[in-house]
């Protein structure tokens, strides 16, 4: 049995793959382009991949192909449909990142809410020589104490985050689905953006969530409170939150993740990097040394399952 991992840079190069127990045949690529998937997979059983693009094009023409195995959680870039119309078994990597991403959003929360950068980047400039005094006032600093927290999405990693955030004295509401009704434990989507101080998001992307958040939504949000996107980049109008920081039209945002992975130079979040009240990480928020190992190991017992006849995490 041929397995090929098509996007192995995606994992620090200390990560430990263990191999698999059945006899096999492995083929790593560090990354493959577009145009080399085909060629690639061509004679595998198995492949893996993290953001390598597997389209109903590509699919079509691997008839030997029996599972694809994500390593990671979100599968927007496997077209899950052709999976299953072909009989392709497809898995991924389920609650390995429950620590990493809830203590990535959370330290963004507390860095914006203590204006953390914008100080540190104010004493490099100089400025606390130029106070002529012990401190200076120029950014807002913010107890998380009595803060309201809204989740929007409510899997694992945001419970975790729920579970942070109340220990600090945070009050938490989650939110329904944009466009439905508040139900039992959950408060309209309007009004949680209405009420929340700090909105933070962690639903997958789908074309349901694409622009969840767009100017009609950051206009209803308060003038001071934040917005933490650790879920992905699409769910945010890129352009409008851009504009609203400019405009100051809310107190600050956070991001790990952005609609194109790396960024180009010209879009929106790169421009917003200008104001001291917005955080930009490059999509590390998983990425704990904790968790990729954990991801790594999980991958393999999902392979081992499947090969077993007893698949887990499938999602098709």
């Amino acid at each position: 049995m041929k397995l090929v991992f098509l996007d192995r840079k995606t994992l620090a190069p200390e990560i430990t793959l263990r191999a698999p127990a059945f006899e096999h045949r492995w083929q790593t690529h560090e990354e493959t382009e577009p145009h080399q998937v085909l060629e690639r997979l061509q004679d595998a059983d198995i492949a893996i991949v993290n953001k390598v693009r597997l389209g109903a094009d590509i699919l079509a023409q691997l008839p030997r192909l029996k599972l694809v195995v994500i390593a990671a959680t979100g599968s927007d870039n496997v077209d899950l449909d052709a999976c299953r119309q072909a009989g392709i078994a497809v898995c991924n990597i389920q609650d390995y990142s429950k620590n990493s991403v809830p203590e990535h959003a959370l330290a963004m929360i507390m860095a914006l809410n203590r204006s953390l950068n914008a100080y540190h980047a104010s004493v490099v400039a100089g400025r606390w020589q130029q106070s002529g005094q012990f401190c200076y006032f120029d950014y807002p600093v913010r107890d998380l104490a009595d803060q309201t927290l809204g989740l929007i999405g409510y899997g694992t990693i945001a419970k975790d985050l729920e579970k942070l955030a109340t220990a600090l004295g945070m009050k938490v509401i989650v939110g329904a689905r944009k466009g439905q009704p508040a139900g039992k434990g959950r408060v309209g989507f309007e009004q949680l953006l209405k009420e929340a101080d700090v909105v933070s998001l962690h639903c997958p992307l789908t074309p349901e969530t694409r622009h969840l958040i767009g100017e009609r939504e950051l206009t209803l949000m308060k003038d001071d409170a934040l917005l933490i996107n650790v879920g992905r980049g699409g769910l945010v109008d890129e352009a409008a939150l851009l504009a609203a920081l400019a405009q100051k039209r809310i107190g600050g945002a956070g991001v790990d993740v952005v609609s194109q992975e790396p960024p180009a130079p010209d879009n929106p979040l790169m421009q917003a990097l200008q104001y001291p009240n917005f955080i930009l990480t490059p999509h590390v928020a998983w990425a704990s040394h904790n968790a990729m190992q954990r991801l790594a190991d999980q991958l393999i017992d999902n392979i081992e399952a499947f090969v077993a006849g007893k698949p887990q995490n499938r999602l098709v």
